[in-house]
């Protein structure tokens, strides 16, 4: 169980907070919170303990132990300081130790071990020279920044300097924790959701993946520190690369010229398609009681892809299906040259936040996973193919 330590500063946006600490709690983390004497305006520490269930920290010199920020270094095992003002940065940067907060910081920083900040400010102060700078003497020295989003902000304005969205900053300090930096240098691309394969230019044939599994797959490759490229039917905001693509030949064409070291095939790619796809809308009148549909089928994406792949390459495939399914998987594995191909029941898989799988690998060796979330799955699928 890892634990998380959020330091608070004096931001409008230190609301959005709750929704990160309820993020960290959902996954099993534990979370404690410390925070600055202004950050009151804005947050309760009554609500921060609530949902943390955990003592909240403020006060440098009324402390329940003190040396409580030397404790609460021991105790973290990456410090996320979100929102991070302008102010605060500048006391980072400098070695200030003014209150719990930054007192905790300037402990901590010598530990090794990960910080994430992620800045909230005005357009302008972002863009201040002054907090460039500090910015970039905090980056040499490990710390790792969510950059601010655009978009209209408290004051009015429009521009940079918005608090990054909550996921983003939920993943990128997960990436803190659990990276290993031997991966920066791996590539690995993940295709996810269920092609679209169009009938005129308002309908098409497609499937009930929901892409959960291929999204929790490119988390945790994040996580782990692969430089990650979802190629994905379903849009959705991440701090990788996200290309959307729509139908088979969509997803075969944006492979076809892709480096990687690990390709996974976890969409749900169409058979068929219709044969003639119509540029305008099929109206019911001209159509009448019966519709026929001719369908042919769609490239094997995979084992296209698997043809060509080099020495160095793997590909991972999976099998859906409700019986049967390991001697179909291993017929699959074998047919489309693959590394790996993981096996799963229909019962289980589609439109569930669990699923349970099995790994078989190009030589027969067979690994198990039993009924869990998705993600927790991903997370163990991960650990077993890359090797």
């Amino acid at each position: 169980m890892k634990n998380i330590l959020i330091g608070i500063t004096s931001s409008i946006a230190s609301y959005k907070i709750y929704e990160l600490m309820r993020l960290y709690i959902k996954n099993g983390y534990n979370v404690k919170t410390v925070y600055t004497p202004n950050s009151i305006n804005f947050i309760s520490p009554l609500v921060l303990e609530t949902l943390s269930q955990n003592p909240s920290y403020c006060n440098q010199f009324e402390p329940r132990d003190n040396t409580e920020h030397i404790n609460l270094c021991d105790w973290a095992d990456v410090f996320v300081i979100a929102p991070t003002t302008a102010n605060t940065i500048s006391k980072f940067a400098t070695g200030i130790a003014d209150n719990l907060l930054t007192s905790i910081f300037c402990a901590y920083i010598s530990t090794e071990k990960p910080v994430l900040i992620a800045p909230a400010m005005n357009t302008n102060m972002w863009n201040n020279p002054f907090v460039k700078e500090n910015i970039a003497k905090l980056v040499k020295i490990g710390v790792k920044i969510t950059e601010p989003e655009s978009g209209y902000l408290a004051c009015g304005a429009c521009g940079q300097g918005r608090l990054a969205d909550i996921d983003i900053i939920y993943e990128d300090s997960l990436r803190c924790l659990y990276q290993n930096k031997e991966n920066n240098s791996k590539k690995i691309v993940i295709t996810l959701g269920g092609t679209k394969e169009c009938i005129d230019n308002v309908r098409y044939i497609s499937n009930f993946s929901s892409g959960k599994m291929g999204f929790s797959l490119c988390d945790w490759a994040y996580r782990f520190g692969y430089n990650v490229k979802a190629i994905s039917t379903i849009d959705n905001k991440k701090p990788y690369e996200v290309k959307l693509v729509s139908s088979a030949d969509d997803m075969l064409h944006a492979l076809e010229n892709e480096d990687y070291d690990y390709l996974i095939m976890a969409s749900a790619v169409a058979d068929y398609k219709s044969k003639d796809t119509k540029s305008a809308k099929l109206l019911k009148e001209d159509i009448g009681d019966v519709f026929k549909l001719e369908l042919i089928k769609n490239p094997d994406v995979i084992k296209e892809i698997s043809k060509n792949k080099k020495q160095n390459q793997k590909t991972i495939g999976f099998c859906l299906a409700d019986k049967d399914i390991i001697n179909i998987a291993k017929s699959k594995l074998a047919d489309k040259n693959l590394d790996y191909i993981i096996a799963n029941d229909v019962a289980t898989a589609l439109n569930t936040d669990k699923n349970k799988v099995t790994i078989i690998n190009k030589n027969g060796k067979i690994t198990d996973i039993d009924l869990d979330t998705k993600d927790n799955i991903a997370k163990k699928i991960l650990e077993v193919i890359c090797d």
